[in-house]
């Protein structure tokens, strides 16, 4: 899964950053509600939320939100405020906000509303998602194979719930990085590659058809 925090508060983010990385997402930061807009609106089919400071210098949180709704982008929003007033949250959800959470605040909590904002679309998304033989759970960040549970890395759940997400369908390699890794890390040409052959591997059942297909040039698909 892939957020994006707009957040000046250059200590705050990093921490931020660091924490949901640390859970398993893939994050991104703008200091600038400015260079966010720009950012969201060429990108937005590559993130699954927006996670932004209510308090930022120039345009603020709030009308950063107005401007993406009037700008038809559908994202799940949630504003970080220090404003515990009644009127202020109100004020946030009417501006477009799906959510909002006061500071301070455990990355727990906040990771908790991600994932509910998220599963708030025309079309919702399931706690629990199976493909064959693999059956995820998308809170727990657990996952099982023919009803064994197998350990994965944070990077192997990631790029594993892209393809249970949409079995059958060839992901390209463009496609799954932008999903897995934030613009500013280092991918090398072999790392999708790498995690690919130990995801292989690891959902690998005896008996069982579901499995990976390199599709040359392009990317994979997970049959089932």
């Amino acid at each position: 899964m892939r957020l994006i925090i707009v957040d000046d508060e250059i200590e705050l983010a990093e921490n931020l950053k660091k924490m949901l990385e640390l859970k398993g997402f893939a994050v991104d930061w703008l200091p600038s509600a400015d260079k966010a807009l720009n950012r969201i609106l060429l990108y937005q089919k590559e993130y699954d939320a927006v996670i932004l400071d209510l308090s930022m210098e120039g345009m603020n949180g709030m009308e950063l939100t107005k401007r993406l709704r009037e700008e038809k982008v559908s994202l799940p929003i949630i504003i970080l405020t220090g404003d515990s007033a009644t009127a202020t949250k109100i004020a946030l959800l009417n501006s477009g906000a799906d959510d909002y959470i006061v500071k301070p605040f455990s990355v727990d909590e906040l990771i908790a509303r991600v994932n509910s904002v998220i599963r708030r679309p025309a079309l919702p998304l399931p706690i629990t998602i199976s493909a064959g033989n693999i059956t995820m759970d998308t809170v727990q960040r657990t996952i099982t194979v023919s009803q064994k549970h197998v350990p994965l890395s944070l990077k192997e759940y990631a790029l594993l719930e892209c393809f249970v997400r949409e079995p059958g369908k060839v992901l390209s390699r463009e496609q799954l990085s932008n999903k897995v890794w934030d613009f500013a890390s280092l991918t090398l040409s072999n790392v999708l590659d790498v995690h690919m052959v130990s995801l292989r591997k690891k959902i690998a059942s005896d008996g069982e058809t579901t499995r990976f297909e390199t599709i040359r040039g392009v990317g994979y698909r997970l049959i089932i």
